[in-house]
This record gives C-alpha cells, structure tokens and sequence, in this order.
C-alpha cells in the first residue's frame, strides 16, 4: 500500500512552491515518513522555519507551525521548546539562514544540548534570493556576489555543531530517502539536541550557473562527494580530501537534555532549595 501523505498536508498549499526537481520535495517527504515512524500526535509537533527556500517547511505540514524571520528560527525553536518541554520541535533551516545570521542561534542551541531536531538544507547557495555565496558555497564557484569565482574558505557544518556541544549529528543525501528517514528517526529519538545536514540540490540558482545544467547533473555531482562513514572511517587522509561522510556523525547520551536541566532551575526557585549540579552534566 502507498504511504498516504496526504494526512500530514496542508493540501491547500499543494502544489509546493519549490522549483520542479528541487530536493527539498524529497526531504519534507522523509521528514514526514519519519514522524509518522516514530507516532507523534501532529498537535504535538511544532515545525519552525526561517527564510529562503527551507522557510516553506512551515507552510506545507498540517501541525503547528511558525515562520520566523531570516536567521532566527533556531531561537523561536529554543524558546518554544523551552516552553513546551513535552512537545516535539523541529527546526528547518538553510546553509544560510542557519549557518551565517542565524549561525549564532545554531551553535547555543547546540552547546545548551535542548532537545530540537534542527534539519539544516544544505544546497550551497542562497537559492531564493538569485545565488549569494554562503556558507558552504565550494571554492571557484559562480556567484552573483563572486563573479569571479567564489574565493571564501568554507566549513564542514556537522564539526562545527560537534565542536559546539551537539549531542546528535548526522549527515545524509536526499539522494537516498529511505537512509535520509532512518537516520531522521535516530535523531528524533535522541534526547537532545540533534543536527541533520542534508546535502541537496539547486540545480536553478547554483547548478545550471555551474556546468550543471538538469537537476541530475546535480545530484551527480553531489553523489560523487559524499560516501558513507563505513567506508570514509577506512580511507586515508588523502583519499578523505573532498569527501563528505554520510550516516551519524556523532552521538552522546551522557549530558542532559536543557529543559530537564531548566525545570531543576524551577524547583529549586519554587522549593527554595538549592540546584544539585552534578546532576547538570
């Protein structure tokens, strides 16, 4: 039997205002395919959004849902949960919206450890406003703000959020859903913080200005760059260079969520008692 996506859709906003062949299609499917997995009642789900392309998640998911300004929504993210510590929060970003100005809101959410799932759609580009470098742009890339060739150093997005204090970091393509699904389903069951960077394509603002003409094109390009942590954890330094590994990155369960830490705060404020902090590790 088909999966029925039609139960977790605003099917007044169908169809998706992505360009056709855009992977962010592939990615609110998985994401959808992955909540119904794990069996969370929608009225128990809050999907928080920015600006750019991935600012849409909040539009077409039927549950509750909020459409934050360029760059914060990982702080409207943290505040709700922080508000509703019973409820299911995902955050979905951009390589800009969540790496550039909202890249300080990113790393906080993930040093405090509070438990929201931030999904960050990675295509390399500003592909909503016309192909502005960001953050993961490639070096020697075409750009509307680097017409000669992109000549910014950029960074892997799952060390930075290691480096940070994530608890949960993962890496996959929209190339490959059903892998996409599963490691969304580790991370929602994680408690804490979980980071996803999905590589996924924007064959109309970066790939057709780079030699990448279709949509698969893309996707071959970026097919060709990532490898599964299997096989990238067996190669050496230099055959690592210009690849990207795929599957959990990283995972530690020894710290405790922030709202749980938040509401001892509470206690001891309500009890006039005093925090135990070896039990804030």
């Amino acid at each position: 039997m088909a999966f029925d996506y039609n139960k977790y859709l605003r099917i007044d906003k169908m169809p998706t205002l992505w360009c056709w062949g855009c992977g962010d299609g592939v990615i609110l499917k998985a994401v959808i395919k992955a909540i119904d997995t794990m069996g969370w009642n929608m009225d128990d789900v809050c999907i928080v959004s920015g600006i750019g392309c991935s600012g849409r998640f909040s539009s077409y998911i039927d549950c509750n849902t909020v459409h934050t300004t360029h760059g914060r929504a990982t702080a409207y993210a943290t505040g709700i949960k922080l508000a509703n510590p019973n409820k299911h929060v995902i955050v979905v970003t951009g390589d800009g919206d969540g790496l550039a100005i909202g890249g300080n809101h990113t790393i906080h959410a993930a040093r405090r450890n509070i438990g929201i799932k931030h999904i960050l759609i990675n295509n390399f580009i500003y592909g909503l406003t016309n192909s502005q470098t960001s953050p993961t742009t490639p070096k020697g890339f075409w750009t509307v703000t680097a017409q000669k060739g992109n000549i910014d150093p950029n960074f892997d997005a799952t060390q930075l959020l290691i480096a940070a204090g994530a608890t949960f970091v993962g890496r996959q393509s929209m190339i490959y859903p059903d892998q996409l699904v599963k490691l969304l389903v580790k991370g929602f069951e994680h408690d804490g913080y979980s980071f996803f960077d999905v590589f996924s394509n924007c064959h109309i603002n970066l790939g057709r200005k780079n030699k990448m003409a279709a949509a698969t094109d893309m996707l071959k390009w970026i097919d060709g760059m990532t490898v599964s942590k299997v096989k990238f954890d067996k190669m050496s330094d230099e055959e690592k260079i210009g690849l990207f590994p795929l599957g959990i990155l990283h995972e530690d369960n020894s710290h405790i969520e922030y709202t749980k830490a938040y509401a001892k705060v509470i206690e001891a404020a309500q009890n006039g008692s005093k925090i135990n902090f070896e039990e804030i590790v």
